[in-house]
């Protein structure tokens, strides 16, 4: 058994080794805590027949935890200094491929095919740089991979956002965006004393099991995103005030929008935070014939 990457020596020496200063504008804190990284991995519920796809794999310390678990782990890295360090880190796991590009630019299906398409068990694993977190879950979700779910680390107060439920003041279009396509859960909360650089806040990690079908089936998806959109983006004000602002005409369309409601069995006077998904779909299929 190979000593472990994240323990603070250790991570210390191999940054010293490599001169590696950490970069503020990529969001670089990097796990070291062994303990900490066995958690997040038994999340994710890896066999011997599993695959993870991590993003951002920094020096090697979750990559070789999630190697020692499953069959292979494919890992993008979109910090070039990053990659010599990783070879070495990653010497003893052979069942360990770094591709060097930005996961949001990434085709990440092709990636699947061509490193992983044997595998039919795929999760992906990540400890998230902060300001990219929403961006890199949603195109993960919008390309519909052929993943099982996602175990990933982010920011408390995201992860909090991401699991809300209506009528929560964390509850936005960003939790109905997500559970839309997966049932969230946040599963554990990790102090900023486990990272290095030690960031200024907490983090949490949340699991994402990805649902067979979407939560609620729409008429039109790309309208069902951009009605959710409008319902909150004044949250102070009501259903009917938002919808009328937001939506092309819908001063002109008032009275329709109104009806629409009315057949939503929804009452015009309450916010968009007060509404079920169910509701929303509801909504935006009594709508969607009016703005199409």
């Amino acid at each position: 058994m190979h000593k472990d990457i994240a323990t603070p020596i250790r991570t210390r020496d191999i940054l010293e080794k490599y001169g590696f200063s950490f970069k503020k504008s990529l969001g670089q804190n990097f796990l070291i805590d062994t303990n900490v990284l066995k958690r997040i991995v038994d999340h994710a519920e890896l066999t011997d027949d599993s695959a993870a796809i991590e993003i951002g794999p920094g020096i090697g310390a979750l990559t070789e935890q999630l190697a020692r678990r499953s069959k292979k782990v494919v890992a993008f890295e979109i910090d070039q200094r990053l990659l010599p360090i990783l070879e070495e880190t990653l010497a003893p796991y052979p069942n360990t491929k770094v591709i060097h590009e930005d996961v949001l630019k990434a085709d990440v299906k092709g990636v699947i095919e061509k490193e992983l398409g044997e595998i039919a068990d795929l999760m992906v694993v990540a400890n998230l740089p902060y300001y990219v977190t929403t961006p890199i879950i949603m195109k993960l979700l919008e390309e519909k991979l052929p993943i099982r779910g996602i175990v990933c680390m982010l920011q408390k107060e995201v992860a909090d956002r991401i699991a809300a439920k209506p009528g929560t003041k964390d509850y936005g279009s960003l939790s109905i965006a997500i559970q839309y396509y997966t049932e969230a859960e946040t599963v554990m909360i990790v102090p900023k004393t486990v990272f290095v650089p030690q960031p200024n806040v907490d983090s949490a990690v949340i699991r994402l099991t990805k649902r067979k079908e979407p939560a609620v089936s729409v008429i039109n998806e790309g309208f069902f995103f951009q009605l959710i959109r409008i319902s909150f983006a004044q949250r102070r004000k009501t259903l009917l005030n938002n919808l009328t602002n937001g939506l092309q005409e819908g001063k002109q369309k008032k009275e329709e929008i109104l009806s629409a409601l009315k057949q939503a069995e929804i009452d015009p006077g309450r916010r968009g935070e007060t509404l079920s998904i169910e509701e929303f779909a509801r909504l935006s299929d009594h709508l969607f014939p009016i703005f199409a």
